[in-house]
């Protein structure tokens, strides 16, 4: 592959693998809290989730790292998704935080991976 897109390649997606301890569980946090869709062929040891043309790799045991960090950006009311995620049990490592590159949150998942969900930061002093 050329570094420079010389030969016309072009990516065409970036999905992470995450590892899982329990499928089960692991599904029901990014489908039923997160609001993900798992696709037809996924199974108990491997499947892949995806919301809004974005998507992430479930791996049971075999690949991926415990602790994976992940920035999600998107568009929307932080404080609204905030009270959603605190609504429905999720863990909150960091509640909504005004950084000059983006006004972010912290959740984990059921394996300890973090999710960093972000969004335009507010205009005002850092």
């Amino acid at each position: 592959m050329s570094i420079n897109n010389e030969l016309g390649i072009r990516l065409e997606n970036i999905q992470p693998i995450l590892s899982v301890k329990d499928m089960a569980l692991s599904k029901d946090f990014y489908i039923n809290k997160l609001g993900f869709k798992e696709a037809e062929w996924g199974d108990n040891n491997f499947t892949s989730i995806s919301r809004d043309n974005c998507g992430l790799y479930l791996c049971r045991g075999g690949q991926g790292n415990p602790g994976t960090w992940i920035w999600i950006g998107f568009d929307g009311d932080i404080y609204l998704l905030y009270d959603e995620l605190k609504s429905k049990g999720v863990k909150i490592r960091q509640g909504p935080v005004n950084h000059s590159w983006a006004m972010e949150m912290q959740v984990e998942d059921p394996d300890g991976h973090v999710l960093r969900f972000g969004t335009d930061p507010l205009n005002e002093p850092f």
